[in-house]
């Protein structure tokens, strides 16, 4: 029995933003925002085919996006399946073969770590960076490790989360972004030097991690907490991210860091002001787009409820685009879990991820 298709084709609504406008494209969407691909505009024109179906043994459950190796193949990892059923990294040729390169737990207590749950990162000298969201010191539920594989499936375990008394974080979430000066940059969900909150750390190719910021530093979590996303590397040689809760008004923040990890909180959302129009709670990495300025989206909030999409400058000013479920029905669509891509057309392109919640994808 087939367990889950590579590239899944959903029945969701795909939306393209204009201008500050929404315009729906009726037709299926091949869930390019749930892996992150690239995708052309003139998508109605597109003939969709399956590469590969796993069945469970190979993986299942790829949920985060592909990435390209420079040997001109596809590379991912699924979240449970493969020998252990923990997870495992593959690859794919563009005409469709795939070759399990590992599979997670294979070490003794998952000191290798478990459940890779966000894409792999290709670093400049071929080789594939990730995170796994469990395994680790403590086991098969531990904290999450660091690695790195070559194109070949040998694995490295770079670091083990909770190796510093937690003051490291457990539980990275989101992508790893390898920046100009050669270091991945990266977030955890959770713990941290004040307990709580999540961290924001680098580290080197070869393994060395540094720490750059803890959350919940300041009183009531003010600076933000919870980072499910990965980091931008902006134009400017900062970077920026977002925050799932915390805040001056405790549902998330967008927030600036510079290398060498000072913090600035640039925007609180559900301003009591503008009664959560400018929404709350995002999941997903923002984007710089051609304009300068930086695009994202949120899950909840919004003058609907359903959850915003939003552009903020580098500086920090915010301004809503859209607010989902503001029509009957939601005939636009709700929860946009996933990111924007800005396409040639210069338009901005995301999807309705309310179907992903539906079939259990849910993580937080």
């Amino acid at each position: 029995m087939v367990d889950y298709i590579l590239i899944v084709m959903e029945s969701l609504l795909l939306l393209r933003f204009s201008a500050g406008r929404l315009r729906p494209w009726n037709s299926f969407s091949a869930v390019v925002f749930l892996f992150c691909a690239v995708m052309a505009t003139n998508l109605p024109a597109q003939t969709f085919t399956s590469q590969v179906s796993f069945d469970g043994s190979d993986g299942a459950n790829p949920f985060a996006g592909l990435v390209q190796g420079i040997d001109g193949n596809l590379y991912g990892t699924t979240v449970y399946g493969g020998t252990n059923g923990y997870g495992t990294i593959f690859k794919v040729t563009p005409s469709g073969t795939l070759t399990t390169l590992y599979t997670f737990c294979s070490q003794s207590e998952c000191t290798d770590g478990s459940e890779p749950f966000v894409g792999l990162d290709l670093a400049t000298n071929g080789d594939l960076f990730g995170t796994t969201r469990n395994g680790g010191i403590d086991g098969t539920y531990g904290p999450g490790t660091l690695f790195k594989t070559t194109p070949g499936g040998t694995l490295t375990t770079l670091h083990e989360f909770c190796s510093l008394s937690c003051s490291d974080g457990e539980s990275p979430l989101g992508v790893l972004v390898q920046a100009a000066n050669g270091d991945f940059f990266g977030t955890t969900y959770s713990l941290g030097e004040n307990g709580q909150g999540g961290t924001i750390f680098k580290i080197s190719p070869t393994g060395t991690l540094t720490t750059l910021y803890s959350f919940c530093a300041q009183s009531g979590c003010a600076d933000g907490g919870g980072p499910v996303a990965g980091l931008l590397e902006a134009a400017n040689g900062n970077f920026y991210g977002t925050t799932y809760y915390g805040g001056a008004y405790g549902l998330g923040t967008v927030f600036e860091i510079t290398p060498s990890g000072a913090l600035t909180t640039l925007h609180s959302f559900c301003s009591p002001d503008e009664a959560c129009a400018d929404g709350q709670s995002p999941e997903c990495s923002l984007i710089q787009a051609s304009d300068g300025d930086l695009y994202g989206t949120t899950n909840e909030g919004g003058a609907g409820g359903a959850g915003t999409v939003f552009k903020i400058t580098p500086s920090g000013t915010l301004t809503t685009i859209f607010s989902f479920c503001i029509t009957l029905g939601c005939m636009e669509g709700s929860s946009p879990a996933t990111g924007l891509i800005q396409a040639t057309d210069g338009n901005f392109y995301g999807d309705d991820a309310e179907r992903r919640h539906q079939h259990g994808w849910e993580y937080l």
